[in-house]
């Protein structure tokens, strides 16, 4: 029985504080007035009284009501029901107090209410949760003060203080008639109020169960499934909880529904369901909480960062990003939500039914609330099903002690990797459930039941919801009957205040109360109560059920791996073997043991056999027997995880202490002193558990010992609960002595078993070497003194402090001994145990005195079986093997043992077929330019094989150490992680022979290899010699080197390039054998060298040395000078006159590289700028990389431009606003001026282009000559505003540059100074959309579709004369490629002749982190276990292709603009990053020559090294770049390259291992060219170009190229066997994602020899394969032979038909004696041959069919891509249903033109040709888009002297076409042919 109110209290507004600037309540009264013995009053309850502050109002509020909860210090809940109505107050005073609605100043001239309203307060406190009779008693209170009732308050309110009623067992059988004044018992179970007023306060049946009322459904309604369910998760997990709302009411209901849906569990934390705003400060607490808290305090709740706050006015739930919930696992989350959507919403299952029944309305709130609540319960009997049959009972009297063995639960239900249930076994709540529910002997309720007896059930309905919906439906009915326990008599008659009664005028104030009366009532209640004592119910306690054992459980439901019959049938006999001392079968039978013992069955197995063969605790081996079990073992314990959830490690721990060996007299060895190298044994909670499971059976042998009543094997059976149960019923019918004899007795179980853990703990946490004073992580590389078969390797101990310091407490563990270190954790895990356990502090004290001596003695023992054991005889190891080195190349380290391990990739693993190449055995070698690897697999199957893997020194990206273990002779877990920037990773575990210090030493020389001081110290410079170079040196060639070239530099320039000219005037090849641009012989646009600036330097110092002479005409030929030459951009004549007439001219004022470092020496400018100006403006770009020109097309003679980007005030700002006169002349006005003169003086030197397609005329219409230029033109614009728009982001009003002349703008015309396009310009389009069998067809490319309508072709002029050619309009001369984040705001000027295009480039960072996540794709650490991570997913989220995408598709952006005849200027970053990209890729889509060996060194050379790319910054080769970290700029290149050679395989000359070949040595600095910054540097360094002496050295190459060049001279690795390219073709590639592939560069290996890119060392082991198997071909053997790709090179395996008939052609012309020719000399040989062939078929075929038209390959004739292709494609002619000529009418404002047209009813096309002759189709019209055909109408311009009914429209989706035939006749039958097809569709 309890009191139903404990205090009644009276709060009213302070009146005496009202002046501040917030008022107070205080308490006016409270009953009783002294504070009850078992309830003190609980404080601070004014402030809950009114949570947001206490105001005075202007009006009167209706009453209010609402119930805080306030917890104690005990832990303990006071419901405070709070009754509010406010009262008039007298207003004499001025008040600050006023609510927000009068809170104004006086000053505003507001007029404060004459009247003010004070809240005041009832409260109910109790511990009782009875919100609804609070209420009404209250309001009764109320209702009688308010009206005027005759009866007095003290008495009702002392009677309501004095009602006592059960805490639990259903309806109240007391009755009050507080009129009268009386307290009495009646029949009817009601409380009568008076004046016939009645309530009935029903308790709950079972305490136990909590009481929602609605507020769980009300909970879902306003926050939904998921949200809930977050809340849910995120309790059980202990976060932080914060609900909002402007009711009170309802934040308490959402507080109490969120605590009624965690049952069992019961929430420790702090709870608070109303929290008053003075008391916000709560809200940061470090600790987990449920608060509810005003809506009006939401400003305040913005700053929590770490709080999930759920408004339930909104309906929202808002998580942070630093908070993670775990969800529950699958497939409980989705049963979940599939359950509460049933309860919640029933009509959506038969939503979608036709007749759906007509009963499916939702179930009344209450049953509503409590099938959700029933929802719940399943899933906690889910989530705890088994849980007691892992509760260890430790001790049964004189109270139970029971604990949890997570491991085991988590192990058994297979749960061990799920993060919430982890979370929720560590929790708070479930240590409160275990104490709670793990008592055998007690009361049980729902959940109990639900446990024991329902799982069953709920597994068996989890595929039938109907089934489960009944069982829902019965365990609401449950819920609803604890709380209703008498639903017909819950019938409420409670006296209500009048209607409106709170606002009458004139109300009398709450009178103050008599405290004696009151008391009086009190006093009365509790002598009566003395008197005669009201009965209690008994408890009705009993043995709890445990329900089905977890085993069976948890193999019904298919969670427990299945067991392998034929992996533990090889254990069984390999132990078999083993014990009958048969080793030869024993061994031949342990790899596969070891294998079978990743399965858990299998080591299940081996502990089971293990223990059949210890007798009497003890099993004696010999060395072999003793070496093999420990292995197995060993092997088995690494698999375990550090709880040991499958009770591996606890099983073997009494058998590590059982087999031993004899090492000598009166000396052994036992097997735990070679297995301790697991961190299970370090793990506190490991040991926690093995101690209460042994003490519980012993505690259960106590107890079955004791009984003789009952036979042993009926008394064995029963579970220790079981026991504990029956001996806690037990408990109050025994004497005191038995009593205490039964206490002593367990404690004493307890005692002895501490000591034997003491014991057991110390074997496996010290050392077998002692001589180790400190704890060292990964302390197993020990001295090679201790490698022997014993398998002795360091303890844990050894290496266990990282770990006693973050988990196990140590402190300053690393200046301690081993045997304090252990000494601490053994003496910390006695205190828990035993203090939890009961133990005497007289036996913790004994055991804290002997722990020292027990360590001390064990060490001591160790001692003497360390000396024996270093005399066995040492392993016998595989021997090393010794790699294979390049010439200059030095050991730096010899090679010390390791284990190369296996990582993600699961090739060499034996996981995707064959057997396993990993783990390998063998050493490590560290050489001045690689790390290489060399060994043998640790699998006998393949031991034969070599296994190898190497990468640069230089491409050392990362190295870390990583813990590992291998089921090897010695077990290891420490090594190394190396990762490379070639793509290759190595994880090493070093043997134990390998000293820690050799470890150091080794780490030290990779660190110093990795990052020399200085570039002199990489391999590419100390390569066959010591670098020797000092300091002076280098400041003295800089200054040589420097005067050298100032004096020298255009005269060596003018010779060089003369030479070259010359040069190639002799030669003069044919077109098909230049790789150059065919207009190359038109020298009218040449510009000569700029003599204006220091005429002095013209002439060579007779002082400069010849060698000096040559490295400047070196310089000059490295200044791309032969380029410019190749272009037309540089001339022979040495007349000023003639230079002063050319638009460029080469300008050397960055001869002294003054202006800017990371330019070349020569520069390409416009004419007009002198040499000051360039100064000048070189200061407003980045890194004074000020414009120049690159390249420039010849036909177009458009110029492409690189510069770096814009400084702010520079030319951005002249860009974002036109150019006003200022007040006065500024040098910030000059800068812009002057470029904008320079950028004019660009414009003007490039010639506007257009070409000749006609007149715009009828007969130009009609005649034949109709230029196919034109066509394409049209076809290619629609492209170009697509690129246009995917490369800016769709902006409209930079799209709209391209329109224009459409609104009247003048149109450009052609330049007079310029030669006039010939009107036999070639028919043949200038671009190919990328694919290889697009040649000579139409591409299907469209990236307008989806983009909107098309764009409108610009206008065209109308007439003219005959002779003047039509003269199409122009888009912007310049356009300029820059950042978006610069230009922003940029208007367009219609007066200026340029146009800005804004676009978002990536900087180094993007390309950084994206090479980041790539190298972890491609080459993982380890496998990717997560379903999220696999490959392609960490690839897409690396975002390398969309890098690549973006680069690409800018370039094709600007090459399609060049083309078009516009110049760009690239103007990006600081112009060596992506500027270069982009330049070098334009290039290489525009001119051919660049696509062959000579042009793409060329273009490398010029564009990456002479522009200063920073090759050695963003490589980090020194130690100063160590922080910069890689960035692969050029590697990203490469890859684009790659893209384009996949999609255009016969433009390129070389191969893709040319280019892998560039990205492999462009990171291992092997050679000079990639090591610095700019051509300064390199002529700082002397490093520009190798000496005459240097280059006849024998020594490797300094340069990649020659190398590559001496290579390609010798073998056709680099060359493309498919190599036929066509006249002036501009390359066009897809550049979406989804066209991209992978670089197979960045998952290939070649495990055989290493990277295939270093040809020394695998030509070597090629040659000796192949000198050993020349004698065994005489003997027959099979020429079957197996290729691995992971392993052999397939390339080189597997080699392409040509390569193969070369390599045959060579070794016939061997064996016949002859002196084999060069291999490119018989490739051209037959490439001769094969084009004469080609041209006596193209003649024979042309003259057949007899059309007389050139061939489209080029001058020579040589036939395109289209021929070699052709029989990729079918012939037109098949699928010809109709053709005829027909005129079709153009876009907007163009003229009608005579067509081909053929209407394909095959693929329900109508296309059109120039010709019937033509097969290149010009135009396609989709018959699927067709809506109608009908005829029409002749509109100007139209055919003359055609009738009327010859026209026609095709309307489609997107235009309506124009068409006139010859006739009417031939319309109608047109529109009957498109009509039928249509039909037929």
């Amino acid at each position: 029985m309890a009191r139903l109110a404990d205090y009644f209290v009276v709060v009213g507004y302070d009146l005496d504080k009202r002046g501040g600037s917030e008022g107070q309540g205080c308490i006016l009264q409270r009953f009783p007035e002294k504070d009850w013995e078992d309830n003190p009053f609980p404080q601070g309850i004014e402030l809950f009284c009114q949570p947001s502050g206490w105001q005075l109002f202007p009006e009167r509020l209706p009453p209010t009501y609402f119930v805080a909860a306030l917890t104690d210090i005990n832990s303990e809940r006071h419901y405070c029901a709070c009754f509010t109505f406010w009262e008039e107050v007298d207003n004499t005073q001025p008040q600050k107090g006023l609510s927000s609605e009068a809170d104004e100043d006086e000053d505003a001239g507001i007029v404060q209410p004459s009247q003010l309203y004070a809240p005041k307060s009832l409260v109910l406190v109790s511990r009782l949760d009875h919100p609804e009779a609070f209420k009404n008693c209250l309001g009764l209170i109320y209702a009688v003060h308010i009206d005027g009732l005759g009866v007095p308050l003290e008495t009702l309110i002392g009677n309501l203080l004095t009602c006592l009623i059960p805490i639990a067992g259903g309806s109240q059988n007391l009755a009050c008639d507080w009129l009268l004044g009386c307290f009495q018992v009646t029949t009817s179970q009601t409380i009568t109020l008076g004046a016939g007023d009645r309530q009935v306060i029903q308790t709950p049946i079972d305490n136990s169960l909590p009481v929602s009322g609605s507020s769980t459904a009300q909970l879902f309604r306003q926050l939904g499934i998921v949200n809930v369910l977050y809340l849910f998760c995120a309790a059980l997990t202990e976060h932080k909880i914060l609900f909002l709302s402007s009711s009170y009411h309802r934040l308490t209901e959402a507080c109490r529904a969120l605590l009624a849906i965690m049952f069992p569990l019961k929430y420790s934390f702090t709870y608070v369901p109303i929290l008053p705003g003075k008391l916000l400060e709560v809200l940061s607490t470090p600790t987990p909480f449920i608060i509810g808290v005003s809506s009006f305090f939401r400003s305040e709740t913005q700053e929590l960062l770490d709080v999930i706050i759920a408004d339930l006015d909104g309906g929202t739930v808002t998580i942070p990003e630093c908070v993670h919930i775990s969800l529950l696992p699958e497939p409980l989350l989705h049963q979940m939500q599939k359950s509460l959507s049933m309860v919640l919403d029933p009509e959506l299952e038969l939503a979608d039914h036709a007749f759906p029944p007509v009963s499916t309305q939702p179930s009344s709130p209450k049953i509503q609330d409590k099938e959700i609540r029933a929802v719940f319960l399943r899933l906690f009997a889910q989530l705890f099903q088994g849980y007691r049959w892992c509760l260890h009972i430790i001790r049964i009297h004189p109270e139970p002690a029971i604990r949890f063995h997570k491991a085991a639960f988590l192990g058994q239900r297979a749960l061990a990797e799920d993060d919430f249930l982890m979370k929720v076994l560590d929790g708070m709540a479930f240590a409160g459930f275990v104490s709670e529910r793990g008592p055998p002997f007690r009361t049980k309720d729902l959940f109990d039941e639900l446990i024991a007896h329902g799982v069953e059930r709920i597994c068996q309905e989890e595929g039938d919801p109907q089934k489960g919906m009944s069982h829902i439906k019965e365990l609401a009915e449950q819920l609803f009957k604890n709380e209703n326990p008498y639903p017909t008599v819950t019938v409420h008659k409670v006296q209500r205040p009048t209607e409106g009664s709170h606002l009458r005028p004139h109300q009398a104030l709450f009178p103050h109360l008599d405290e004696v009366t009151v008391q009086l009532f009190i006093d009365h209640a509790a002598a009566k109560q003395k008197a005669a004592p009201l009965a209690v119910r008994a408890e009705v306690k009993c043995t709890v059920p445990s329900g089905p054992p977890l085993g069976d459980v948890a193999d019904r439901n298919g969670n427990v791996l299945a067991n392998s019959a034929r992996r533990q049938e090889v254990v069984r006999n390999c132990i078999t073997y083993i014990f009958e001392n048969k080793m030869l079968e024993a061994k031949k039978l342990l790899p596969a043991v070891l294998r079978a013992l990743k399965g858990r069955a299998a080591r299940l197995c081996l502990t089971q056999e293990l223990n059949q063969h210890v007798l009497q605790n003890r099993a004696v081996l010999d060395d072999e027997q003793f070496d093999c079990i420990v292995r197995m073992m060993n092997c088995t314990l690494q698999d375990c995880s550090v709880m040991d959830e499958h009770g591996i490690a606890a099983a073997l721990l009494p058998l590590v202490t059982a087999f031993c060996r004899k090492l000598g007299a009166g000396i052994t060895q036992f097997a735990y002193s070679c297995v301790q190298d697991h961190m299970v044994w370090t793990n506190m909670q490991f040991w926690e558990g093995m101690f209460y499971g042994d003490v519980q059976n012993h505690i259960r042998a106590l107890y079955v010992d004791e009984d003789e009543q009952l036979s042993p094997a009926v008394r064995g059976g029963r579970s220790a609960l079981e026991i504990a149960s029956e001996e806690r019923r037990l408990w109050p019918t025994l004497s005191k002595e038995k009593q205490q004899e039964l206490v002593q007795k367990e404690e004493s179980t307890v005692f002895s078993q501490a000591i034997h853990y003491a014991n057991r703990m110390s074997y496996l946490l010290l050392p077998l070497d002692s001589s180790k004073s400190r704890l060292l992580r990964g302390s197993a590389l020990g001295d090679a003194e201790s490698v022997s078969n014993s398998y002795v390797t360091n303890s844990i101990a050894g290496s266990m402090a990282e770990s006693y310091d973050t988990e196990s407490g140590f402190e300053d563990s690393e200046n301690s001994d081993v045997a304090s270190s252990v000494v601490r954790f053994i003496t910390r895990f006695v205190d828990k145990v035993c203090n939890e356990s009961g133990v005497t502090k007289d036996h913790l004290k004994a055991l804290h005195t002997m722990i020292p001596d027990i360590v001390q003695m064990h060490i001591e023992t160790l001692d003497a079986v360390h000396r024996e054991s270093k005399r066995l005889p040492p392993i016998q190891k595989p021997k090393l093997l010794r790699p294979v080195l390049l010439a200059g190349e030095e050991l730096v380290m010899e090679g010390m043992r390791v284990h190369l391990i296996s990582d993600g990739r699961e090739e060499a693993t034996g996981a995707m077929g064959g057997p396993p190449l990993l783990p390998a055995e063998g050493a490590i070698f560290l050489t001045s330019y690689r790390l290489i690897f060399k060994g043998t697999p640790s699998d006998p199957l393949v031991g034969e094989q070599v296994v190898t893997r190497s990468f640069p020194i230089a491409s050392l990206t990362k190295e870390k150490k990583i813990s590992v273990s291998i089921p090897m002779d010695q077990f290891i877990q420490e090594g190394l992680q190396l990762r490379s920037s070639t793509f290759q990773l190595m994880k090493i575990a070093f043997d134990e022979e390998v000293a820690s210090d050799t470890v150091e030493a080794f780490r030290k020389h990779v660190h110093k290899l990795r990052y020399p001081q200085h570039v002199h110290g990489t391999f590419a410079f100390t390569v066959g010699r010591s670098c020797k170079m000092a300091p002076e040196h280098k400041h003295k060639d800089e200054n040589r080197y420097l005067k050298t070239l100032s004096k020298s530099l255009v005269k060596s320039a003018k010779k060089t390039i003369g030479w070259q000219f010359i040069a190639r005037k002799k030669d003069s090849p044919s077109a098909w054998e230049t790789e150059g641009n065919p207009q190359s012989q038109v020298y009218e646009d040449e510009i000569s060298v700029s003599e204006e600036a220091e005429p002095a330097s013209l002439t060579l110092s007779s002082t400069i040395k010849s060698a000096d002479r040559q490295t400047m005409s070196n310089v000059v030929e490295r200044a791309c000078c032969r380029d410019y030459q190749r272009l037309g951009l540089g001339t022979l004549s040495s007349s000023l006159s003639r230079s002063k007439n050319e638009p460029f001219r080469i300008s050397t004022v960055n001869r002294m590289y003054t202006v800017c470092r990371s330019y070349p020496g020569l520069l390409i400018v416009p004419q007009s700028i002198p040499d000051s100006t360039i100064q000048r403006i070189s200061r407003c770009y980045r890194q004074n990389r000020f414009p120049v020109v690159c390249w420039k097309n010849s036909r177009t003679k458009a110029v492409l431009l690189r510069s770096g980007g814009l400084h702010g005030k520079g030319v951005v700002g002249f860009f974002k606003s036109p150019n006003a006169p200022g007040p006065g002349p500024s040098q910030a006005d000059s800068t812009s001026l002057e470029q904008e003169k320079y950028l004019q003086a660009i414009v003007g030197s490039t010639p506007s282009y257009s070409e000749a397609g006609g007149r715009n005329t009828l007969g130009g219409f009609a005649s034949a000559r109709a230029s196919s230029s034109d066509s394409s033109d049209k076809m290619r614009q629609p492209k170009i505003g697509a690129l246009m728009k995917q490369v800016i982001g769709g902006r409209e009003d930079v799209l709209g540059t391209f329109g224009r002349g459409a609104t009247g703008q003048r149109s450009r015309v052609v330049s007079p100074s310029r030669p006039r396009a010939s009107g036999k310009a070639k028919s043949t389009p200038r671009g190919r959309w990328g694919s290889i069998r697009s040649g000579g067809r139409p591409s299907t490319y469209d990236p307008d579709r989806g983009t909107g309508p098309p764009r409108k072709e610009p206008l065209q002029a109308n007439g003219g004369p005959a002779e003047v050619p039509f003269v199409r309009q122009q888009k912007a001369r310049l356009y300029i490629i820059g950042d978006k984040s610069q230009l922003k705001g940029g208007k367009p000027d219609s007066f200026q002749q340029w146009e800005v295009i804004p676009i978002e480039a990536f900087d180094v960072r993007h390309v950084k982190a994206s090479f980041k996540k790539l190298m972890k794709a491609c080459v993982p650490g380890s496998s990717f276990s997560e379903a999220n991570t696999t490959f392609y997913r960490c690839l897409e989220e690396s975002e390398w292709m969309r890098l690549l995408h973006k680069v690409l598709q800018v370039s094709v952006l600007v090459a399609e603009l060049l083309d078009l005849g516009s110049s760009v200027m690239v103007s990006l970053e600081d112009g060596w990053d992506i500027t270069t990209q982009v330049a070098s890729l334009v290039q290489l889509l525009s001119d051919r020559h660049y696509r062959t060996f000579d042009g793409f060194r060329l273009l490398v050379e010029k564009e990456w090294l002479s522009f200063g790319h920073r090759f050695g910054h963003r490589g980090a080769r020194t130690l100063a770049g160590q922080s910069g970290g890689f960035a692969p700029i050029f590697l990203q290149f490469l890859d684009c390259v790659h893209q384009i050679h996949l999609q255009f395989p016969t433009e390129f000359e070389f191969s893709q291992y040319y280019l892998k070949f560039l990205a492999y040595h462009y990171a291992s600095n092997r050679f000079r060219t990639f090591l610095l910054d700019s051509d300064y540097e390199r002529i700082e360094l002397g490093a520009m170009y190798e000496e005459k002496g240097e280059r006849k050295s024998q020594q490797a190459c300094k340069s990649v190229w020659d190398y590559m060049e001496r290579l390609n001279k010798k073998t056709p690795v680099f060359f493309n066997y498919t190599y036929a390219p066509e006249d002036g073709e501009v390359l066009k590639p897809y550049s979406y994602i989804s066209n991209l592939k992978l670089w197979d560069f960045y998952v290939e290996e070649t495990l055989s020899e290493g990277p295939p890119y270093d040809w020394e060392p695998t030509r070597g082991r090629a040659e000796r394969v192949e000198v050993e198997e020349r004698p065994r071909r005489a003997a027959p053997r099979s020429r079957r032979k197996v290729v691995r790709p992971c392993y052999d090179n397939l390339h080189r395996a597997v080699p392409d038909a040509i390569a193969k008939l070369l390599q045959d052609l060579q070794c016939l012309e061997a064996e016949l004696g002859q002196a084999p020719d060069r291999w490119k000399d018989t490739w051209d040989k037959i490439k001769a041959a094969h084009r004469t062939e080609m041209k006596l078929e193209s003649r024979e075929t042309l003259s057949s069919r007899g059309v007389a038209r050139a061939p489209s390959g080029g001058a020579m004739g040589r036939p395109g891509s289209g021929t070699l292709y052709s029989q990729f494609r079918s012939t037109e002619s098949e699928n010809r249903s109709f053709e005829g000529i027909l005129f079709k009418k153009g876009a907007l404002l163009k003229p009608w033109k005579p067509r081909w047209f053929v209407l394909d009813k095959t693929k329900h096309q109508l296309r059109y040709y120039e010709t019937r002759q033509d097969k290149e189709c010009k135009g396609v019209i989709d018959l699927a888009e067709v809506e109608s055909v009908m005829p029409g109408a002749p509109s100007m311009g139209a055919p003359k002297g055609v009738e009327e009914q010859a026209f026609f429209d095709v309307k489609t989706s997107k235009r309506v076409y124009n068409f006139c035939a010859r006739n009417s006749v031939q319309a109608q039958l047109w529109m009957d042919n498109v009509q039928n097809c249509l039909s037929d569709a």
